[in-house]
């Protein structure tokens, strides 16, 4: 009988050590998937679950030790366009003097179309706007992106017509460029981006200017600008020669 007992009070510790054992494992602090390692089930993107949004993300890859084996790419991160024009949208709108604003995100570039308090006249306070609503879009998408923008009223319909067409489109590329040069023509872009970017992050300068994979490459004669940003340079750097001769 006491053998019977012990036999049994045995095994059921075995078999709760056993279990315990196995939810340890599946709730490990390094959970491995595949070839990953995370630190914990983080939330994706855009935080579906409704989990601590304030959490750090972090993944570490590691190659498989099976020569030959591919690294999948099957849930690599994508940009959701329509999500990240969402996004731009509203943070634009927070912007002091942006009441209105909508957004198209295609494949390379970002046109954003905005509504701002300030009059037409008023050069300078136009030119600040456009410049924070540029760099608003620029931290949210990736860097190879080119933003542009406009204040004009009258081309919010044509960002807003783009938007019923995708990039497998016929003359889709020339209704953007179209549509991108007449926001250049009308509306000031801020300043420039940095020394070998102009105002809209394409590439200015000549030895890069091959290398910028882009549909859109900087044309002059067509790309008029309202801002006149190219000129302003050209007198600076021309007082800064006077000055050295001098």
């Amino acid at each position: 009988m006491n053998k019977t007992i012990l036999g049994t009070t045995l095994l059921t510790f075995a078999l709760v050590g056993t279990a315990c054992s196995d939810d340890f494992a599946t709730n490990d602090v390094y959970p491995e998937n595949g070839n990953t390692i995370n630190v914990s089930d983080r939330q994706d993107l855009y935080n579906k679950d409704g989990r601590d949004s304030e959490d750090f993300g972090y993944v570490r890859q590691q190659k498989s030790p099976v020569e030959g084996q591919p690294i999948s790419y099957k849930d690599m991160y994508t940009v959701d366009r329509e999500k990240v024009a969402d996004a731009i949208s509203r943070m634009s709108i927070a912007l002091p003097n942006v009441n209105d604003s909508s957004t198209l995100v295609t494949d390379e570039e970002v046109l954003v179309s905005y509504v701002t308090d300030k009059d037409k006249k008023d050069k300078d306070g136009r030119f600040a706007v456009a410049d924070q609503v540029k760099r608003t879009a620029m931290s949210v998408v990736p860097r190879w992106y080119h933003v542009y923008v406009t204040d004009d009223p009258n081309l919010m319909r044509d960002v807003e017509n783009l938007a019923s067409m995708d990039t497998d489109m016929d003359n889709v590329n020339t209704a953007i460029d179209d549509t991108i040069n007449l926001m250049l023509k009308a509306s000031p872009q801020g300043n420039k981006v940095d020394a070998g970017e102009n105002a809209n992050g394409e590439m200015t300068q000549d030895k890069y200017e091959l290398q910028d994979d882009d549909v859109h490459q900087i044309n002059r004669e067509r790309q008029k600008r309202n801002d006149h940003t190219e000129e302003s340079n050209n007198e600076n750097n021309t007082g800064t020669t006077g000055d050295m001769q001098e």
